[in-house]
């Protein structure tokens, strides 16, 4: 099995992981071990739990990790603290999200997330539960036209879900350019000339609620940042708005000290800050790897430790 995989900000991960050689981190999101295997090279006495909901990911994973002081566990970032309860490891030293849809998944055409080339609409991480093709065949209107707005941030949304819904009604949706194509029929001229391909904010939207990827960031960071040890750092690196707005919120929220109404003129919480911002501002790729990989253009990492 063909995995690509260059991994983004490699050296910004490292550096904000800080590395104890006899710590123990995890991987939340392994995809082709590429920021793993880096992990784990570091670690002498340590050890390193990778995690992948694919199980594409997980038999790559594994076979690159041979050797070294890694495990491989097939599992949503979002359960890490069942995980680590089922290995006996009660805290952490540090832990890596690296969000979003991984190259393989991306390359892989028959999986159903790239609207370049012709596949089955399916769009599932874990390749369980219901499909892209699922969500656009069965939602109403409203839901899709939600969907589009919300997790793509779709301005054509209305129009998007209505032309869906129309040609549904003469034959299933089955295909990503069946899709594609539908979505470029339902925006203005104007916005087809202005986007080569106007799917990619719709395909983005459908991907984040086949796999309920919002929800499971929101869990998953709560449950990692409970099993960090005090001083241990916690990385994600996110590839777009909705991802950031939502892990900057929750590292802000950690790193106050005061947690009281902003109209109360005086604090009267004596709150103390869980974490330490390590990244006041997003780590963002610089030249030379955004000439080597182009994926790295969205990418943005965050690094907080906690107290």
């Amino acid at each position: 099995m063909e995995f690509s995989h260059i991994p983004v900000l490699l050296q910004p991960c490292l550096d904000g992981l800080a590395i104890d050689p006899a710590g123990i981190y995890l991987d939340g999101t392994a995809g082709g071990a590429g920021h793993s295997r880096e992990i784990a090279s570091r670690l002498t006495t340590g050890r390193l739990i990778a995690l992948d909901q694919d199980p594409d990911a997980v038999a790559i994973a594994a076979e690159r990790l041979k050797g070294l002081p890694a495990q491989v566990v097939r599992a949503n970032f979002r359960d890490a603290a069942q995980v680590l309860d089922a290995l006996n490891i009660p805290t952490i030293n540090g832990a890596l999200l690296d969000l979003g849809v991984s190259s393989h998944q991306l390359d892989e055409a028959g999986r159903g997330f790239s609207y370049h080339a012709d596949a089955p609409l399916d769009m599932r991480m874990s390749q369980q539960g219901p499909t892209a093709a699922d969500l656009v065949n069965t939602l109403p209107r409203e839901e899709l036209a939600r969907i589009l707005r919300e997790y793509g941030e779709e301005p054509y949304a209305w129009q998007i879900a209505g032309k869906i819904v129309r040609a549904r009604e003469q034959a299933p949706l089955q295909t990503t350019l069946q899709l594609a194509e539908l979505i470029a029929a339902a925006v203005p001229p104007a916005e087809r000339r202005k986007h080569k391909n106007p799917a990619r904010r719709s395909f983005q939207a459908l991907r984040i609620a086949v796999n309920g990827e919002l929800d499971a960031l929101n869990e998953g960071l709560e449950a990692i940042f409970g099993r960090l040890a005090p001083g241990g750092r916690l990385c994600v690196i996110t590839f777009h708005s909705l991802e950031d707005r939502l892990v900057k919120n929750k590292f802000r929220r950690w790193a106050q000290r005061c947690t009281c109404p902003p109209e109360q003129p005086v604090c009267t919480c004596g709150g103390v800050p869980k974490a330490t911002l390590i990244t006041r501002r997003p780590v963002e790729a610089d030249e030379q790897e955004l000439a080597e990989n182009r994926r790295s253009r969205s990418a943005k990492l965050r690094v907080l430790e906690k107290r």
